[in-house]
């Protein structure tokens, strides 16, 4: 049996879900709030028959390793060992290479940091540096802070004396092979900060240079990428503060493990840093996970700001209640740890909402005196308005601008529109490609569709003038189904989740009930893909007038209203 298999066997989805999210019997499942979009009516079912579970409200959906996978953003191998180990499952015996592979690595990175820790009790360079800097003992031992020493392969030389393979350590990022052949400590002369993965295991790390150190070296250098290190997904400290940031429901966000480190041992423990990486998108997926609520406290640099500035625009386009935080005379957030600890905590509760950020920022006095400068830098914040998911709060900060500069909502709203027009698709598609699709509308009446039909096949005939609105994937379960043939594959996976809606009594699978609702369905399925053409028209409309082009406005405008009265006829359909 496969080891996956065998942990499937073990594990007990609904208990091991528990641990996660809060879920009482319905009938037959399990209900909860989902843990994977903001929702008040819970729409996350769960099946103890079919040890699946799927979110009728973002149409996530699974078995027990897609959930670890998804809550924890980990790799399959990662979700692996963690639910091995939970379920008392040894998987190092047959296991595969690429699962022997990933164990080497955390024992490698976890023997190299014993290393360090072991080289910084005998540095007094780098024990003076650490004190230098404010750090207190307890906050260097409870992050195992280290030191690479200056010798060219004395950290390489130990691992390769404690058994591990040349090429593994090599591997695991902390060698380096020149082009002679030689094989080189990756950090030397470094003060040390072993980066973990959500669950605590050491998977890389990022070195300091020490001070007086060679000035052609990069200040911070970090592990490479390996198995089990990406640094795009791996946040610093959020291992430890996971609990903490529950608990205050929010978290401040710094740009540096020193930043980390000194508002830690200040008491602040609902902080996370990026580890030698800008914020990404999978960082932000592991962090909502917790919370969206975001305090951002970077450096007061213009490079600071730049970096502020991109955070705030991903967490507003991820629906994050972002705010930022003033540092005043300060350089960063850790030295106003080390000088004021009291000014942070104050700070940190004074944070401003990102576009009250934007508003002081670009709508400056001067910068508002001449009708071209006005126009650019309203432009600038009607684009960071735009970006946000949320329309409540894009209507309130365009309510708010207009009453900033004194220009009417509708005037702001048509330049919003217009510069929506100049941005290119290509680039929306570009990161739209970056994360799983969640499903349309469209695509979940189809889901309600098929779970009617796989039990009342005799309404089938009902779909037929209709298969045209329904989506591919989709259109191919339902000829299935119709012509009685085996599900496999993404087919299957579908149906079983699809299996998840809630049963119907016995009295409904007969009779006028179920077809009245199929209808209804089908009805809004046509519905959905005329509205898809309507706005599909709307902008070439937009564009149409702006270019002068009246015969093609008039063209389309025809087809505007033909589409909005067939929409309207579904509309009067369904009341009646």
């Amino acid at each position: 049996m496969l080891p996956s298999e065998e942990i499937k066997e073990k594990l007990d989805l609904v208990e091991f879900l528990k641990g996660y999210v809060e879920l009482r019997p319905a009938g037959r499942n399990y209900k909860g709030l989902c843990p994977f979009h903001n929702e008040k009516t819970p729409s996350f079912i769960v099946s103890p028959e079919r040890q699946i579970w799927r979110c009728f409200g973002c149409g996530e959906g699974g078995d027990i390793f897609r959930f670890l996978m998804r809550y924890e953003n980990l790799e399959f191998y990662e979700a692996l060992g963690v639910l091995a180990e939970k379920a008392g499952i040894d998987i190092k015996r047959g296991a595969s290479a690429d699962q022997r592979q990933f164990n080497t690595l955390y024992e490698i990175n976890n023997a190299a940091k014993d290393l360090y820790r072991d080289k910084l009790k005998t540095s007094k360079l780098a024990i003076d540096y650490l004190k230098g800097r404010k750090l207190e003992d307890k906050t260097v031992s409870e992050f195992e802070v280290g030191f690479a020493p200056q010798g060219f392969d004395a950290v390489t030389i130990e691992l390769i004396n404690q058994g591990y393979r040349m090429e593994d350590v090599v591997r695991a990022g902390l060698t380096v092979k020149t082009e002679k052949g030689r094989y080189l400590d990756r950090f030397r002369n470094r003060i040390m900060f072993p980066i973990h993965n959500h669950f605590g295991k050491v998977v890389g790390f990022s070195g300091r240079i020490m001070p007086g150190g060679d000035s052609e070296m990069a200040k911070y250098i970090n592990s490479p990428e390996t198995p089990i290190f990406n640094k795009s997904r791996v946040l610093y400290g959020f291992w430890r503060s996971k609990k903490a940031i529950r608990q205050e429901r929010k978290t401040l966000l710094v740009e540096g493990q020193m930043d980390f480190l000194m508002l830690w041992q200040r008491g602040i423990e609902n902080v996370i840093a990026t580890s030698g990486t800008s914020l990404t998108q999978d960082h932000l997926k592991s962090l909502g996970r917790v919370t969206n609520n975001l305090v951002l406290a970077f450096d007061s640099d213009e490079a600071g700001l730049m970096a502020a500035e991109r955070v705030i625009d991903m967490g507003g386009a991820r629906d994050f209640n972002v705010l930022v935080m003033g540092l005043g005379k300060y350089k960063d957030p850790a030295e106003a740890a080390e000088s004021d600890p009291q000014f942070l905590k104050e700070a940190i509760a004074g944070a401003k909402p990102a576009m009250e950020h934007y508003f002081d920022y670009y709508l400056k006095e001067e910068a508002l005196k001449t009708a071209a400068n006005k126009k650019e830098v309203i432009r600038k914040v009607l684009e960071k308005i735009a970006n946000l998911s949320s329309g409540v709060e894009r209507v309130h900060w365009l309510r708010e601008l207009s009453y900033r500069v004194s220009i009417p909502e509708a005037e702001l709203l048509t330049e919003t529109e217009m510069l929506a027009l100049e941005t290119e698709p290509e680039e929306y598609i570009a990161q739209d490609n970056q994360e799983k699709r969640k499903l349309s509308r469209s695509e979940l009446i189809a889901e309600r569709i098929l779970h009617i039909l796989s039990n009342r096949d005799d309404l089938s005939e009902c779909v037929t003038s209709y298969e045209q609105y329904i989506p591919e994937t989709y259109l191919q379960i339902y000829k299935a189904i119709i012509n009685k043939q085996e599900l496999t594959g993404e087919a299957m996976e579908i149906m079983n989740l699809v299996s998840l809606y809630p049963d119907y009594d016995e009295a409904l699978r007969v009779g006028d009930i179920r077809r009245e609702e199929l209808e209804a369905l089908l009805g809004e399925l046509e519905y959905e893909h005329l509205n898809t053409i309507k706005e599909r028209l709307r902008r070439e409309i937009l564009i149409a007038e702006r270019r002068g082009e009246l015969e093609a406005v008039n063209e389309k405008l025809k087809e505007f209203d033909d589409t909005m009265h067939r929409m309207q006829d579904i509309r009067h359909a369904k009341e009646n």
